[in-house]
């Protein structure tokens, strides 16, 4: 679920002290293109919000939810964005978040 040295390496090229504020923001980031996400009935913006959330996934190591967001990005692009399970991601990045505050202590 999470790839631990990815996260590892982000710490270290950020600091130390810098690391918690990336972390802030990469869960506020991700926590508003969701509810946009959830808001886009249309899903006219699916394939730019899915890629968004793909980048911002991989960066932080949360290699479920980068996945389920790239297949989703495909899915938009070949025009089968209503196809695409937000709740899957929804609960991909809710199980990652936990797994990731979980495991901070243990893996870093």
């Amino acid at each position: 679920m999470i790839h631990w040295p990815r996260v590892r390496q982000l710490r270290n090229e950020v600091g130390s002290e810098e690391f918690d504020e990336v972390i802030r923001i990469f869960m506020e980031e991700v926590a508003e293109v969701i509810l946009r996400l959830k808001a886009d009935s249309a899903r006219s913006e699916i394939e730019q919000n899915l890629h968004f959330l793909k980048g911002s996934a991989l960066s932080l190591g949360f290699e479920s939810l980068s996945k389920l967001c790239q297949d989703g990005e495909r899915r938009a692009a070949a025009g089968e964005g209503a196809e695409v399970d937000l709740n899957a991601i929804t609960e991909a990045f809710a199980n990652s978040r936990t797994a990731f505050l979980s495991g901070l202590a243990v893996n870093l």
